[in-house]
């Protein structure tokens, strides 16, 4: 039987209802601490190969205990200290006898805090990549094989010319295509604190190796090439600058506004039973309405975003009000956004991968829209067929309008279907032209280039990209709810 406790207290739903194990994990208390220990690993290998009196001996007690943290013993000193990381310094010092002396030695909170934070921050964009592949390749596939089904286009909300409903899904490809791209980049600007001391200026460090200004930079490289890192951020205060949190928060929340207008728009076309979503055989769509098929992920991916969008506010706000070299009133606050931003974005890009690796479409209520529309939209055709067959185009411009209006009249105020091509069938003015107006209707002369334009964008821009995470991509979804 579960242990009843565990639900008296409140738990994100994030975390317990959506996200990944992988990204759960990434903003865990183990991970945020056994890396907190590894970074001071690596700053007593460095300062030991610069000359520290730091023997292997303490290294190698430090590196069995790395992963085994006494949670309650750490909670019981910040009770007592109210600092959370004197508190991890104590714990790993009772654990590490010898190495106690040297742990933590020269540094500030923010060495373990901040540099923890870019590795968290960059690791998170390691887990999010591969799934924005994902969902880049089942759209792919989507695309290609619908460039050809010509379907209503839409402006301001109402039909316009044809595309093809591939041409439509490029769309939304290119904009996740620059959502790549822009994570991609954020990714790669990101480089590490380093060891830069109470205020950045690192005289802690410097008295250490008794002025030795060469010494305290090789200790900067030692540490950041340690942790993974390539270059270091090369003036801090006594954090990083909380611009780096923007860069990292813009990203995902224009991933947001992405993923957000891709399934408004499939949540449109399920409106109007065009394309629809994946629907297992034992989902209930409505609790009193049994028929009911509601694109109830596509909901979540919108309502996930929206929350996702808002969250980059918060980082703003943050870097704005870090007077001088810091202040602390923005640690709550990214305790919570950091990881809320990561967890959302987490969310919503394996609720899509999951939508599009699913997604119906319906053909034959696509044409029948179409059907509905299309005869508004071939009247210049057929007014320059007329033209050809030795028609006048005045006259012919005013009998096609005549028509349009009563056709119109017949679809809005007596809800019938539209039967212009009808009307222009039992005209006597039209008949040099009877034979060919099968071949103007043809939708597939009113898509343009749409088909062309999906195969040289997927081969162009789309291949490129996608073919760079072979290897990488997520296996297929399934949502836990």
């Amino acid at each position: 039987m579960a242990d009843i406790s565990e639900y008296q207290d409140y738990r994100s739903p994030l975390a317990t209802r959506y996200a990944s194990k992988e990204m759960r994990y990434n903003f865990s208390d183990q991970n945020k601490f056994s890396t907190w220990r590894r970074l001071w690993i690596y700053l007593a290998k460095a300062e030991m190969e610069l000359g520290l009196h730091i023997t292997p001996e303490q290294i190698a007690e430090m590196e069995a205990n790395v992963d085994k943290i006494d949670f309650a013993a750490a909670a019981k000193e910040e009770k007592l200290t109210r600092h959370d990381v004197m508190a991890h310094v104590h714990v790993f010092g009772a654990q590490c006898p010898n190495a106690a002396p040297i742990i933590h030695l020269g540094a500030t909170s923010c060495y373990v805090g901040d540099n923890t934070d870019l590795i968290v921050l960059r690791s998170g964009f390691d887990i999010l990549l591969p799934k924005l592949a994902g969902v880049l390749s089942r759209l792919t596939k989507f695309a290609d094989e619908y460039k050809s089904l010509p379907t209503l286009g839409f402006t301001h909300l109402q039909p316009a010319q044809l595309t093809t409903v591939g041409k439509r899904a490029t769309l939304w490809l290119h904009d996740l295509l620059m959502d790549e791209r822009a994570i991609r980049r954020a990714r790669n600007d990101l480089k590490f604190r380093g060891v830069k001391g109470t205020t950045g200026t690192q005289a802690s460090f410097l008295q250490l190796f008794n002025g030795d200004s060469d010494k305290v930079k090789q200790l900067d490289v030692l540490v950041t090439k340690m942790a993974g890192f390539e270059k270091y951020y090369s003036v801090t205060g006594q954090t990083y600058s909380r611009k780096v949190d923007v860069e990292c928060l813009n990203v995902l929340a224009s991933l947001g506004a992405t993923v957000h207008k891709i399934c408004s728009d499939i949540r449109i076309l399920a409106n109007m039973k065009e394309i629809e979503e994946p629907f297992e055989k034992t989902q209930i769509g409505s609790s009193a309405m049994p028929y009911k098929r509601n694109p109830m992920r596509s909901e979540r991916c919108c309502s996930i975003a929206r929350h996702l969008m808002t969250l980059v506010g918060n980082t703003l706000q943050t870097a704005a009000t870090q007077w001088m070299e810091r202040t602390l009133d923005d640690s709550a606050n990214r305790r919570i956004t950091l990881a809320e931003a990561f967890l959302s974005a987490d969310v919503i890009l394996m609720t899509l991968q999951n939508i599009t690796e699913g997604l119906v479409v319906y053909p034959k209520v696509i044409a029948r829209h179409v059907a509905q529309e299309l005869p508004f939209m071939s009247t210049e055709n057929v007014i320059m067929a007329m033209c050809k067959a030795g028609g006048d185009r005045q006259i012919c411009h005013e009998k096609i309008r005549v028509l349009s209006h009563e056709a119109g009249a017949q679809v809005k105020q007596h809800g019938l279907d539209n039967d212009l091509v009808q009307r222009i069938k039992e005209d006597v003015y039209f008949k040099p032209i009877l034979n060919e107006l099968d071949s103007l209707l043809d939708p597939a002369t009113f898509i343009g280039r749409s088909p062309e334009q999906v195969t040289e964008f997927l081969h162009e821009e789309v291949y490129p990209i996608v073919n760079s995470y072979v290897g990488l991509e997520q296996r297929p979804v399934e949502l836990n709810i």
